[in-house]
Parts: C-alpha cells; structure tokens; sequence
C-alpha cells in the first residue's frame, strides 16, 4: 500500500473520526491531520473548534447530570437527530445543521487544513464531514469521506448534494441507502465496510482474524451449544487448520468507554461484580481508558479495591491516541468479549467479537444498536452489577459464540483494503464469498 499517498484528514471529536483513518495511517502524506489541532491555525479557528469540541463533549457527558441532565440531552437529541429510515423519501433538503455548518466555515472552520491539503495535488480522504464539505465548498475534486456509523445525519452531504464530489466509503448497506435519500448519487457511494485495523486482519485473505477468532468461538462455547450447530460451516469458512483445539484459557471481557469518557461507572460495576471470578482466574477484565486520565484514575480505583495484578485486571491507557490505538488493537487478538456504547466499535463486530451495548447516547448510536440487532452481533446489556449472572448464562448457552459469529459473516471486514482498492482503480471488485467482502 506504500505505492499511493493521500491526505488523511480526521477530527478529535471522540475516538470515532480518528479511530476511522488510523488503519490508513500507511498512506497518509507527511502524517494524520487532526483538522485545526496538529495545524498552524488562526486564533478564530482554534476557537471555533474548541467550542465544537466542548458541545461534543457537553452532549456526550449531559444525560449523566441529575434531573437535569436527560431533559437537556433531550433537547439536544432533537436538533442532531437521525429521521426515521421508513418510509424511503427524498430527505435532500438543506437543514438547520447544514445552514449552520456552511457559515461556520465560511468564518474559517477547516481553513488551517485546506491550505495545508493545497500544497500537494492529492486525495483527500477524511473521517469528518466538515473538512469534506469544506473541501468540497473550496473547489478540491478528489475527495473521500468515511462515515463512522450505521446511520447519519443530513450535515453529512452538502447543502446542493447534486453538485457536490464528495465521494463516500459507506460501512454498510443502510447508510448508503441514507446517502441516497440526502440526494449523494450512486456513483458517489462505495460499500467498502468499515476501515479495520490490518494488524487484526493479517492480510486481504483474513488469516490472522481466522485464527484468532476459531480460537475465541472454541472459549464462547464452554458447553458446546454453538459447535455442535455451527461446528462444520466455522471448519468450512476460517480452515481445518485454525481449528485445533487451544490450551485452555480464562475469557477475556474488554469493556471500553468512549472519547468523552461518558459510562466509566459502568466498567466499576462490571469489575466488582465479576471480583470472584476475576480473583479464581476464570475472567480477565480489560479497562479502556483511552487517552483520559480521569477514567484512567477510576479505574485504578476500581483495581485497587480488587487486585494489584495486571494479569488478572488490565487498564489501558496511554498519553496520544497512536499509542492507544495501538494498545487496544493487541489487546483486541485474543479478546472474547467487547462490552462498550453501540460507537464506530460497532463495526468490529467484523473481527468475530461479540458486543455487549451499553445504552445508546445520541441518535446515531441508536441506529448503530439496531444495526448490531439486525446482523445479530450486538447483545443489549442487562444489569451490569449482575454481570457474574447473567453475561455466564449466554455463555453457557453459546450465545455469545453466535453473535460472534454472525457478526464475522455479515458485517464487512475488508474496510481498509476496499478504500486502497478505489483510490487505485476507482471502483471496488465484487465478492461474492460472505467471508472476503
């Protein structure tokens, strides 16, 4: 992939738009651009993006302030809301959010980028809407933009869609079809899947997922529930060979907040629910962290009242989100259980990991959830103080190896590859095999 060179573009709006272009990081001319951060901008875009950021993060944390907080997420909710996706229409019609988008970067939002992206005639392949839009408005040809989520809202597609060259790298079905009603033409809408990490995918013909993911099924399935249905097709699809049985090893649960650190409490009483089990070697719990040394703090208070052991509860966290990024991509290889909110995380359901959703926050997560629902990889959360119950009867019942499961076969998992594929030729190759798409 080291034979063609873009500009990749993201935003520090959560982990979801950077957690996007990460696994294209090989291609990406000088270094990732984090629009109006890693650039020499204005005082009046610096200020731009600090107050979008603050009312990302505001949003994110509000529902968790009491009596007030849900009638202000509410609120908030409604103006950044997703329509229903029945019945089909034509939703092309500009929107307050879009109105407002254009004005903002007509006052300078993305500036810092556009002048540094026009200093080489290469693509522009971003994970954030404004800097495609904001291309788009600066009369750049080539441009890409990755969508983080099942479902989105119409600030994604220009004002005048029809005039737009935005081309899109839709993760899904479903968000193609809501490019199409935004008025995007079919020409401009690739359905690569999202973009994956490579070190989890090991090559365009999957093999380190395969062995990985042979070995999590045979953990997922304590009691042989799954194998005995599934056993021949799992052979069949990932090789006689990833298929040996593996020295016996304790399930591994990773539980992971968002980049707002929103939920954190969630992951405590998953940890002190599962103490016995934690403390008996049956479980290794994993805390994400991210780059926020708040959850990261919390969770080492969570530690300390269980075990001083790393191997029994391990906390990542780490100063930049490459090291991050990093550290949870290894952690993820012999993962057997994804707890975190219905994110762009929804997506690695891909991997063969089965993902256990914490309430939705935002309109786009609940439509990620009900995607999760639909491919049937995603497995709502039942009390989290009773997770030694409830998450060990899936368990046992083979559950959590169907979701597994499902989620390998039906979601895509050659994101990355996919988007190499069109910025070289333009178009993206069929695959009629439901393991190589």
């Amino acid at each position: 992939m080291d034979d063609i060179k873009a500009w990749v573009v993201s935003a520090n709006m959560g982990y979801g738009h950077q957690r996007a272009v990460y696994p294209l990081k090989s291609i990406a001319e000088e270094e990732i651009i984090t629009d109006g951060f890693n650039l020499a901008v204005s005082q009046n875009e610096e200020k731009l993006w600090k107050r979008v950021l603050y009312m990302y993060e505001f949003f994110s944390r509000v529902k968790g302030i009491p009596i007030i907080g849900n009638p202000i997420f509410s609120l908030l909710d409604t103006i950044l809301r997703i329509p229903s996706y029945y019945p089909m229409r034509d939703l092309s019609n500009t929107t307050f959010q879009v109105n407002l988008l254009e004005a903002s970067i007509n006052k300078g939002l993305c500036a810092g980028m556009l002048e540094k992206v026009a200093t080489k005639n290469l693509s522009i392949i971003t994970s954030f809407y404004a800097s495609a839009i904001a291309a788009d408005m600066k009369g750049f040809h080539s441009i890409y933009c990755v969508v983080c989520d099942a479902d989105i809202n119409r600030v994604w597609v220009a004002k005048e869609p029809w005039e737009s060259r935005v081309n899109y790298f839709a993760p899904c079905g479903k968000a193609a079809q809501r490019l199409k009603s935004y008025g995007v033409s079919n020409e401009r809408i690739f359905i690569t899947g999202f973009p994956l990490p490579l070190e989890l995918l090991g090559d365009s013909k999957l093999s380190a997922l395969k062995s990985n993911l042979c070995q999590r099924l045979m953990r997922l399935d304590p009691d042989n529930k799954f194998w005995i249905r599934h056993g021949q097709n799992v052979k069949y699809f990932l090789g006689e060979e990833n298929c040996s049985l593996p020295k016996k090893k304790k399930l591994k649960i990773t539980y992971a907040v968002g980049g707002a650190g929103a939920q954190k409490e969630i992951g405590g009483k998953i940890a002190f629910s599962l103490k016995k089990k934690i403390l008996d070697d049956e479980v290794q719990l994993v805390l994400v962290a991210g780059i926020r040394t708040n959850v990261r703090d919390y969770f080492n208070s969570v530690k300390k009242k269980i075990t001083d052991d790393d191997s029994k509860i391990e906390i990542i966290y780490a100063d930049t989100l490459d090291e991050y990024f990093l550290k949870f991509n290894k952690a993820l290889k012999d993962t057997d259980v994804l707890w975190t909110k219905p994110s762009e995380l929804s997506f690695y359901c891909a991997l063969g990991l089965p993902i256990i959703m914490t309430p939705p926050i935002g309109s786009h997560e609940k439509f990620n959830a009900k995607w999760l629902l639909e491919v049937q990889a995603g497995i709502k959360q039942e009390n989290p103080e009773y997770t030694d119950q409830w998450l060990f009867e899936l368990l046992k019942k083979g559950r959590l190896a169907d979701a597994a499961w499902s989620g390998f076969l039906k979601a895509r998992k050659l994101g990355t590859y996919k988007i190499i594929e069109v910025l070289k030729t333009g178009k993206i190759l069929d695959e009629h095999s439901p393991v190589l798409r």
